[in-house]
């Protein structure tokens, strides 16, 4: 992209992942917001809404956002809205964070660091889901040599299920407790499956904490192993990858929140069987499972180093 400060449009400011990638978009040095759109939140002052924010502007609608010029156009929107708005932006380079387009082959499916070749320049990505990040992360190393369909026990904060109330973001309903749904057929599960090729179980469930994800991975593979050789693959296939570390110890949600790394390690094979193994990934929920992730694939998006823009501290 050859403008000198891309125009970033952004449908679906009111969400948690919008308001992080508003954020990101204030503080980056080439991007400049083209508008912020929010149907629930139109005519009001970005600042009034996020008083910490120095942008210039109000919320539009989503019908007059769709009039304004924009070089970039992120899609932060519930499931099963996006596809309409994306066909309507012809000539617009789109990022969606739905699952409109994960399963979509004509989209380059952004996990940065497994797909980052398709990503530079292209001009459709589909964000990946936040669970879906943390378990390829996790499993993508392993794949190769699964025996059988890894277990994965995933656990969210509670802004993993968006603004609107329900009771996986209820505070009582959450205190002291641990809730699972979805534990069959869950959109994420399909999304590890179809992009690790290989079929997996994933369980998830949302704790009384804001923001992150733990998730404890079983593998069986075909042939033994060892700690030593699981630090070593992991470290070797990350290599290149800045935001991703690998720990001896299993990581942990507060480690991780606010940050946009991820986290793999804990390795431990079973002394019974040594081609069993349980491993550990977490993230931030908001940020490497939705914001940061996609203002790495927004850098790519345009050919700029993908960490622009991404505070590491």
């Amino acid at each position: 992209m050859t403008r000198e400060r891309p125009r970033v449009g952004l449908l679906g400011g009111r969400g948690y992942a919008g308001e992080e990638l508003l954020r990101l978009l204030a503080r980056h040095p080439r991007f400049r917001l083209a508008y912020a759109a929010s149907a629930s939140l139109a005519g009001a002052k970005i600042t009034q809404v996020y008083p910490d924010l120095e942008f210039d502007g109000t919320f539009v609608t989503p019908e007059e956002a769709l009039t304004r010029p924009a070089d970039l156009v992120v899609l932060a929107l519930p499931n099963g809205r996006a596809t309409e708005l994306a066909a309507a932006l012809d000539g617009v380079k789109v990022l969606d964070l739905s699952a409109d387009h994960r399963f979509n082959p004509d989209w380059a499916y952004g996990l940065t660091e497994h797909h980052r070749e398709a990503v530079t320049g292209a001009a459709r990505v589909a964000n990946p889901g936040c669970y879906a990040t943390g378990a390829q992360l996790a499993l993508a190393p392993l794949a190769a040599q699964f025996a059988a369909a890894p277990v994965v026990f995933g656990v969210s904060g509670y802004s993993g299920a968006g603004r609107r109330p329900s009771p996986r973001n209820d505070p009582e309903r959450l205190a002291d407790n641990l809730l699972p749904y979805s534990l069959t057929g869950h959109v994420h599960e399909r999304e590890i499956s179809a992009q690790l090729g290989r079929p997996v179980r994933f369980m998830p469930h949302v704790a009384s904490f804001f923001r992150g994800i733990s998730l404890t991975c079983a593998v069986e593979l075909e042939g033994r192993t060892s700690v030593a050789e699981l630090d070593r693959r992991y470290r070797d296939f990350y290599r290149a990858a800045p935001l991703i570390d690998i720990t001896a110890e299993p990581p942990e949600v507060r480690g991780l929140a606010n940050t946009p790394r991820a986290a793999i390690g804990g390795f431990a094979v079973d002394a019974r069987d040594r081609r069993s193994v349980t491993l550990v990934c977490c993230l931030d929920n908001l940020l490497k499972g939705a914001a940061s992730q996609a203002m790495q694939n927004l850098n790519l998006m345009c050919g700029l180093d993908e960490l622009e823009g991404i505070a590491d501290d």
